[in-house]
């Protein structure tokens, strides 16, 4: 290979990354399936590309489809809930695209976990469509299927996501504040006051993958029991991890970390002025994303 074959590889590095995570939540996963495009890449005869754009675009997205469908035992045998990967929103600055709100909104932790309820050739057709803005006819290429068939794809995924976004858009000063008051609570030991920041039916979910301790194996419900959970946490009610409040996933987050390593992310969802979702992650295996 090149330097010209390897530049143009390297140009669109950023949009294989973009497609990648989205696909598959997976920091560390992406970074592979851009390892083995360039080992693709390398190997076919450039005469057989006719846009290098459209060419690693595809086999992005069809190596995500394909890990997809591995991963599925990964995830069913997984210890405990199951959360994506998060990453420092540093990661996509350089992404090359006018459809900045889009690719924004559709890098949230809430809009992951809900494509993850997608099949993998849904959540492919939607988000080639919806977030990365191809036509149908270019999309039926790259993930192998006939146009109406895509068409259909995207109806049904469009609808299955629309019915379950979140009924209200968290505010990014707002969920600073909460997370602010959410330590502050922790900290202080005040279940009363944690109390007074959760609405009724919050859910927790903790991803520590059988590798933290003391993270719940089921998500929990009810303001009662997340915050007396929240409050016995040692971790996350201890002192001896220094905080900071981020951005990671394009959302302000909760970062806990111990000599320069990130050992915890908490974030929240925000419903109106009280918080509705936690998601605490834990596994050391899926925090690198935020510590590049």
């Amino acid at each position: 290979m090149n330097a010209t074959d390897l530049q143009r590889f390297e140009s669109h590095r950023p949009l294989m990354f973009s497609i990648a995570y989205r696909m598959l939540g997976s920091f560390a996963e992406a970074e592979d399936m851009l390892q083995e495009a360039f080992l693709r890449y390398q190997n076919t005869a450039r005469n057989e590309i006719v846009s290098v754009k459209a060419f690693l675009s595809a086999m992005v997205t069809r190596l995500c489809i394909n890990r997809l469908a591995s991963a599925q035992n990964q995830r069913e045998t997984y210890i405990g809930p199951w959360l994506p990967e998060p990453i420092s929103t540093l990661q996509e600055e350089s992404i090359d695209t006018v459809r900045h709100v889009e690719l924004h909104e559709s890098l949230s932790m809430a809009f992951l976990v809900l494509l993850e309820q997608l099949t993998p050739l849904e959540r492919a057709v939607f988000l080639l469509r919806q977030v990365f803005d191809y036509e149908y006819d270019e999309i039926a290429e790259m993930v192998g299927n006939d146009e109406v068939a895509c068409r259909q794809l995207f109806s049904r995924a469009k609808k299955h996501i629309s019915e379950n976004r979140p009924r209200f858009k968290s505010d990014p000063a707002v969920q600073r504040e909460m997370l602010e008051r959410f330590l502050a609570a922790v900290r202080a030991g005040e279940i009363d006051g944690l109390l007074q920041l959760l609405s009724e039916d919050v859910t927790l979910w903790a991803d520590g993958g059988g590798k933290a301790r003391g993270a719940a194996l089921e998500p929990l419900h009810g303001c009662e029991t997340v915050a007396r959970f929240v409050i016995a946490s040692p971790r996350l009610a201890g002192d001896q991890l220094e905080t900071e409040i981020g951005l990671v996933n394009g959302e302000p987050a909760l970062l806990l970390r111990a000599g320069g390593q990130t050992r915890f992310v908490v974030m929240i969802s925000v419903d109106r002025t009280r918080v509705c979702e936690i998601r605490i992650m834990g596994n050391p295996d899926k925090l690198k994303g935020v510590d590049k």
